[in-house]
């Protein structure tokens, strides 16, 4: 992991910056639509939107980067997400934001695209894993900082847009005088929904749930602080909780799933994020008690994200693996599109609390079907012919993964070698 950060750190912190920025944004406009008076629904139109531009460059950011190359993409969409972070504040218009956060949303996953293929180019195969979970690492981490930020800063100004419009300038410069152009990514073409849901259904219904979830934890938790009068400090330490126990659950959970029943782990898994949730939900909203909620679903949810490939993967031929996570991508960025609004409309109707009960409800929803799998399908795949896991975030773009596919295979044949060298 060391010759791995020594050879790509430019762009590991370059990512880092970015994430802050982005971190920083998502975070703030919650925050900042509070004061501006603007409704917990029109909020979550905002939010939603992000959603909708990101799946919406993860399918035309590699046809961009086949006609211009790797460079002028990702010099393009930094630019373009620079100056729509410093217009936030002067175009303060529900329909503005929402507008800005589609393009936001569209130039990060072209951002992570391009990065991506840049990690993939310089990656081994004896370190493609280490790579994934430093890149994984530096994304995470920046989150958490932009929230330190948010913390001591004044969220009624123009300094908390402009520090996050510089740090994302700043950042290509590390990536672009360190890296070289790589092949352009060509999109895998996702399998059909009809294909894609018979050869798993719990993955499939899964990955559109979790996209709620993972939306209301990126988009509404902070619309949610502001709702309760949570202060910026209580609002970041929120968020933050969120996903460094994310970071923290990601690789516990990824070997007990390497060694025992999948979907087991995954009925436990989210109903600890339900139970989480539902915590939160019913303690009248005491800040431990959030806190301790907030963790407990950013510790399970988006480690469910790569539990659900894995487990897919278990049923999927090494070649109809790339589609079916194309496909999955589709899935769950449908359900975050859908989650904010949903969760904004529930908000509005029964109060800001709500907020963690459909948490709960979607967390629930997945502990359930689960079930329902397990006593409609027994287990026809042993621990042993599982494949292995690998950590990929909800926010994973077609090329990351594409590597945790790589991943997949080639430990599958690293482990057909030794059982077949080892064979009397």
């Amino acid at each position: 992991m060391i010759q791995v950060f020594v050879t790509s750190w430019a762009l590991f912190l370059g990512m880092f910056m970015l994430m802050v920025g982005n971190g920083l944004q998502g975070t703030l406009l919650g925050v900042r639509g509070g004061l501006e008076n603007f409704s917990t629904f029109e909020m979550s139109i905002v939010m939603s939107a992000y959603f909708l531009g990101f799946l919406g460059g993860s399918r035309l950011a590699p046809e961009m980067i086949r006609r211009v190359g790797h460079v002028r993409v990702f010099a393009a969409l930094g630019s373009t997400i620079s100056a729509v972070l410093i217009m936030y504040p002067v175009l303060v218009d529900i329909w503005a934001w929402t507008l800005g956060r589609i393009i936001i949303g569209f130039c990060f996953s072209g951002v992570y695209v391009t990065a991506e293929s840049w990690l993939n180019n310089a990656a081994t195969n004896e370190n493609r894993g280490q790579s994934l979970s430093l890149y994984m690492l530096a994304q995470m981490s920046g989150i958490v900082v932009a929230q330190g930020i948010l913390s001591v800063g004044d969220v009624e100004g123009f300094i908390l847009f402009i520090i996050p419009s510089v740090l994302v300038s700043l950042a290509f410069a590390p990536i672009l005088l360190s890296v070289q152009p790589t092949p352009a990514f060509e999109a895998t073409k996702p399998m059909s929904l009809r294909n894609l849901v018979g050869a798993s259904p719990l993955a499939s219904v899964g990955m559109f749930l979790l996209g709620g979830v993972f939306a209301a934890q990126f988009g509404m938790t902070a619309v949610y602080g502001t709702a309760v009068g949570l202060s910026v400090a209580q609002i970041s330490l929120l968020v933050s909780v969120i996903y460094i126990a994310a970071l923290a659950a990601q690789y516990p959970i990824g070997w007990l799933s390497d060694r025992m029943d999948r979907r087991v782990l995954i009925v436990g898994v989210a109903a600890l994020g339900a139970g989480g949730a539902a915590l939160a939900w019913i303690s009248g909203g005491t800040f431990t008690t959030l806190l301790i909620g907030a963790a407990l679903v950013g510790g399970t949810s988006n480690p469910l994200y790569a539990l659900y490939i894995a487990y897919a993967n278990d049923f999927l031929e090494h070649e109809e693996m790339p589609a079916a996570s194309a496909g999955f991508i589709f899935i769950n960025g449908v359900g975050a599109i859908m989650g904010p609004v949903l969760i904004g409309w529930i908000m509005g109707v029964f109060g800001e609390a709500a907020f963690w009960a459909v948490v709960a409800v979607l967390m629930a929803a997945m502990a359930g079907y689960g079930l329902v799998r397990m006593l409609q399908r027994p287990s026809d795949i042993s621990v042993e012919d599982q494949v292995s896991y690998a950590p990929v975030m909800a926010s994973a773009s077609p090329v990351a993964m594409e590597v945790a596919q790589e991943i997949y295979i080639e430990t599958e044949l690293e482990d057909q070698a030794d059982v077949d060298v080892n064979f009397p």
